[in-house]
């Protein structure tokens, strides 16, 4: 019996200093890949942000995989780092981003126009009339600011941090910055939305101090960042940026125009404040028998694939500088601040807030536009700018003239 007692405590130690050596052989491995991915990350994205800290979202990882094809060069007014969560099979799964865009003279940093469709569309086989395309913008709600919004602004999964290059700065530095950490997962949580903004906001400070940039970064606010909404709210009580149409609402008349929004909070510190407004389905089909008949079609694709909106934005200071478009042949146009027009299905007016130049513009879904007509966009659109223009203080406003919404 005693034998056999020491027969069984034997195993037991074999059998755990087996499980020790195992553990400890994982462990070094892990360190081991650890240390490889985090030396891979800090290449990609050339220093720029802590690959710890990386390598920490999404309830940490021991191994991570950069993209061969995204390195960041802060030589070049574009580029980014892609990296990977990978398992030990192999897979990858999307986990961080980070872009670096460099506005200047000849390059836009705010695209205006239908650059940004705020609804997730429903593939072919998932198409239906019942489908309510514009009840959550899902695919890029409206930007929260960074404290004041001088910092930048964040979405659900990302935070943009802003750096003007002012007096001072090296003659290759560029006057605007934009760094922008993402998370390429889903069901951010709110500890890795305050990680990214701490990324953003340490890859600005490194950048520019290595370009010769000259500029001041705020610090972030304290806690964690809170989600920002999706869901669309009724419009004719909207607050915050899209208050604007809810005062305007009754004067503007019938017809399709949007009956839901999706507003920011505002503030005069804040270099960019939109506003997104959509039509129900409900109100599709309601107005849908008073357009005219080569516009009815219209209307059934804006109950399956092509939802009818308008986003409006103002840009102030040196990201009103930064506002361009893209022409029909490719060519990239800043605008200058102080002028007025259009471009495809957008508009721009421009005024000086606080001393400072500001770019107003309005932008429409595809086709909503021509469904509205030229009198009901540039009601809207002057209803918007004599809005925000009192509420801030804005003087020397300049709107499109008559013949900018005639081609509609």
């Amino acid at each position: 019996m005693r034998a056999g007692w020491i027969r069984l405590w034997r195993c037991v130690a074999w059998g755990g200093i087996g499980l020790s050596l195992y553990a400890g052989w994982l462990t070094v491995d892990d360190v081991r890949d650890r240390s490889a991915s985090e030396r891979a990350i800090a290449e990609a994205c050339d220093g720029l942000v802590s690959a710890a800290a990386v390598m920490d979202l999404h309830g940490g990882t021991v191994r991570a995989e950069t993209s061969e094809y995204d390195r960041i060069d802060a030589r070049r007014p574009r580029s980014s780092c892609t990296v990977y969560q990978a398992s030990g099979s192999g897979r990858t799964t999307g986990l961080f981003s980070l872009a670096v865009r460099a506005g200047g003279k000849t390059e836009p940093l705010n695209w205006i126009g239908d650059h940004t469709e705020p609804f997730a569309l429903p593939g072919p086989a998932e198409r239906s009339r019942r489908t309510d395309i514009t009840a959550v913008a899902d695919r890029r709600p409206e930007p929260r600011p960074v404290g004041d919004g001088s910092l930048g602004w964040y979405g659900n999964w990302y935070t943009t941090v802003r750096a003007e290059c002012g007096p001072g700065s090296s003659t290759t530095a560029p006057p605007l910055l934009h760094i922008t950490a993402g998370a390429d997962y889903d069901d951010v949580s709110g500890a890795d939305r305050a990680r990214l903004a701490r990324l953003a906001r340490s890859a600005a400070e490194t950048l520019t101090h290595r370009i010769g940039c000259r500029t001041r970064l705020p610090a972030l606010p304290a806690g964690q960042p809170a989600p920002v909404p999706t869901v669309l709210r009724s419009a004719r009580s909207a607050g915050g940026s899209c208050r604007w149409f809810a005062r305007h609402h009754e004067r503007l008349g019938g017809g399709p125009l949007p009956d839901r929004a999706l507003a920011a909070p505002v503030g005069d510190a804040a270099p960019l404040e939109s506003c997104l407004l959509a039509v129900s389905p409900r109100q599709v089909r309601r107005t849908a028998g008073g357009l005219p008949e080569d516009k009815r079609d219209l209307a059934d694709s804006a109950l399956t694939h092509s939802p009818w909106w308008l986003r409006t934005v103002t840009y102030t200071g040196a990201e009103a500088r930064a506002v361009g478009y893209e022409e029909f042949d490719g060519r990239d146009v800043v605008i200058k601040p102080g002028t007025a027009g259009h471009t495809g299905d957008a508009w721009w007016a421009s005024s000086v807030c606080g001393g400072k130049p500001a770019v107003h513009t309005l932008g429409t879904g595809y086709a909503y536009d021509d469904v509205l007509g030229s009198g009901t966009v540039s009601a809207l659109f002057r209803a918007y700018v004599d809005d925000i223009a009192e509420r801030r203080g804005c003087t020397h406003v300049t709107y499109p003239d008559a013949a900018d919404f005639r081609h509609l």
